[in-house]
């Protein structure tokens, strides 16, 4: 039978997100990234099995995240129009850590890349931002183009890196601001899913109250 609360859900967690004086490459190739960068396995407090290996690095010019997924039988489904439904990754952020609310505010915001789905021949990484739903205030949407974003795919799963530069990040403010709110959800339509606290069930896409902190430290 399973929980019907997580242990997570229990806790206020805080985890360091690293400093990177040289910005990682931006080449789809998440094995090369710094094992100092690999998020905190904390799905492990519920006995739930990794779909796949997720990093996240900051400097001055904004956000890198990286994930890694291995064990796959099939290509990756990925539908851009349809993000929440296709396997990637999926970011929550609120750049003033306000964990006490349950709506999100001006500086929230939800970006998701995708592995594939681009392109002429639909095999193109994809990057994007969306509304979140039920928000106070809405923070602008990242016009096309501005995430960077590379992926390689595999016979048995992908690697994807990206880049969120610092324009891309309502209210990003490291000198003032080093505690962030962050949040990810990694989906695979065969593996299933793997988050950073919370699952569905809890509205992790709508509260941010759900969200652990990082704290932004230098190298």
């Amino acid at each position: 039978m399973s929980q019907l609360v997580p242990n997570r859900f229990l806790f206020k967690f805080e985890f360091p997100l690293h400093h990177c004086a040289r910005a990682p490459k931006i080449d789809g190739r998440a094995e090369d990234w710094d094992s100092r960068f690999l998020l905190p396995p904390l799905y492990e407090l519920d006995g739930e099995k990794p779909v796949g290996a997720v990093y996240a690095a900051w400097n001055e010019a904004g956000l890198y995240v990286a994930c890694r997924v291995e064990g796959k039988r099939e290509q990756p489904h990925c539908e851009p129009a349809r993000f929440w439904k296709s396997d990637g990754l999926r970011l929550m952020t609120d750049m003033r850590d306000t964990r006490t609310i349950h709506r999100a505010t001006r500086f929230c915001q939800q970006f998701y890349f995708l592995p594939a789905g681009g392109g002429p021949e639909r095999d193109d990484p994809v990057a994007g931002s969306a509304a979140i739903h039920r928000a106070t205030e809405e923070s602008p949407i990242v016009p096309a183009g501005t995430i960077t974003i590379a992926a390689r795919l595999r016979d048995a799963g992908y690697s994807l890196t990206a880049y969120l530069p610092a324009k891309a990040l309502h209210g990003f403010d490291p000198a003032e601001h080093q505690r962030i709110g962050f949040f990810y959800m990694l989906e695979d339509s065969e593996l299933g899913k793997q988050s950073l606290t919370v699952g569905d069930d809890l509205n992790w896409w709508i509260d941010p109250s759900t969200w652990p902190t990082a704290v932004l430290v230098g190298e």
